[in-house]
């Protein structure tokens, strides 16, 4: 309670002399003023913060509390939630740090290995149903961070991850739940950093369930999901080069009908720009020449090609180019190409982009003289299989993309 006024007064005058004070008023005087609320809260220190392995034991233990819980038990009736609430907060800022000070690297350190040591990132991961949205967000970015927590220069998360690797059996199911999907979707994304996970993942039949997850209704889920279908497809080299080539046939049907000639409009501008960065990946030379000689994919280019949308024309013409380039075309693919020349050439004539490229200009200069150059080999089809408009459609700007030389993409 508030010192009075006339006692602060009072407390002043006997300091400065004007008027006498018994010293035994006196130290009742300054005993009653540091036993104030707001003196106290001036010099009050604060609590020491308990040891990361000691509140990460807390954690585990509350988690097994919330993981017993009966499924028709609503979770937010746990007494010791709240308090779980405030320790997994307490451990994402552990390891983020704040405006005034980075993480500590110790601290950081102790806190992930505790979390590997007994199962916490298990029950974190399991539990995740059960937690408010606030205590989900924190634990998703807790999940993420442990990906990236060296202890003893190794990230021991990738250990742990290949002896428990059921658990991104949970994750990828979670995109079946949309108020799960976002959160689960995160922590794949950074589980799947680790090598042996993306083999994991690859390899598994949730791989297939990915052509659905990614045309969900929910956009931002269905977002969420081509994000990782693209970080599988392109983290890591040699596991997708390797993926690929065991498992090329199933893999493009479901990617052409699926993706590339989806009825939404997102689902194939993104499709087409993935298919772009796979094949002109150099680890997967053998995936992109066995590509290029079908007949069926050369077909889905010409018609993608023939899209209102610019910005996928491009793409569409990146992947088209490297069917061009190809010098071991098989018979049907020349065949197809000759039968629609005019149309081709007419259609590369008025394919242009509003700035200056000399490296796309380069490429077009190229693919339409390949395409003027070839001979058919053998009997032609009867009529043009695919036909093609004069001129490109559509309105809105062409932008640019990377691209690389023909004439260092197909020998």
């Amino acid at each position: 309670m508030p010192i009075p006024a006339t006692q602060i007064a009072g407390l002043a005058n006997g300091i400065n002399g004007s008027r006498k004070v018994k010293p035994n008023n006196l130290k009742k005087l300054f005993t009653k003023a540091f036993r104030s609320t707001a003196v106290k809260s001036i010099f009050k220190s604060k609590a020491k913060r308990k040891p990361p392995a000691e509140i990460v034991r807390r954690v585990r233990f509350l988690l097994e509390a919330v993981d017993s819980l009966d499924d028709n038990v609503d979770p937010s009736h746990f007494d010791k939630m709240e308090e779980l609430d405030s320790l997994l907060h307490e451990l994402k800022a552990m390891l983020y740090g704040s405006n005034e000070c980075e993480p500590a690297v110790d601290a950081c350190a102790q806190l992930t290995q505790e979390f590997f040591r007994e199962n916490t990132f298990r029950l974190i991961i399991i539990c995740l149903p059960k937690l408010n949205l606030e205590a989900r967000k924190d634990v998703t970015r807790i999940v993420a961070n442990l990906q990236r927590q060296p202890v003893n220069s190794r990230l021991i998360a990738s250990d742990y991850l290949e002896a428990n690797s059921d658990l991104m059996d949970h994750l990828v199911c979670g995109y079946d739940d949309p108020g799960l999907a976002l959160h689960y979707g995160t922590m794949l994304r950074e589980c799947i950093r680790h090598q042996v996970v993306a083999r994991y993942v690859l390899n598994s039949e949730h791989m297939k369930k990915f052509f659905d997850h990614m045309q969900i209704p929910e956009f931002d889920v269905a977002a969420d999901a081509t994000a990782t279908f693209k970080e599988l497809m392109t983290r890591h080299k040699s596991t997708v080069a390797e993926f690929l080539s065991e498992n090329y046939d199933w893999f493009f049907v479901e990617f052409n009908a699926k993706l590339l000639e989806s009825a939404n409009y997102i689902t194939r501008r993104q499709a087409i720009k993935l298919l772009g960065d796979i094949l002109f990946d150099r680890s997967n030379s053998a995936v992109m020449t066995r590509y290029v000689s079908s007949k069926d994919n050369l077909r889905i280019l010409m018609n993608l090609l023939r899209e209102a949308s610019k910005n996928i024309q491009l793409d569409a013409f990146h992947v088209f180019k490297l069917f061009v380039a190809n010098r071991n075309k098989p018979t049907d693919i020349v065949n197809i190409i000759v039968a629609n020349r005019s149309k081709l050439l007419r259609f590369f004539a008025s394919f242009r982009i509003d700035k200056e490229d000399e490296q796309f200009e380069a490429d077009k200069a190229q693919v339409v003289k390949e395409i003027a150059e070839l001979e058919a080999k053998g009997p032609l089809f009867s009529g043009e299989l695919h036909k093609f408009p004069s001129t490109p459609t559509g309105s809105g700007e062409l932008y640019k993309l990377p691209t690389t030389p023909l004439s260092r993409q197909l020998t």
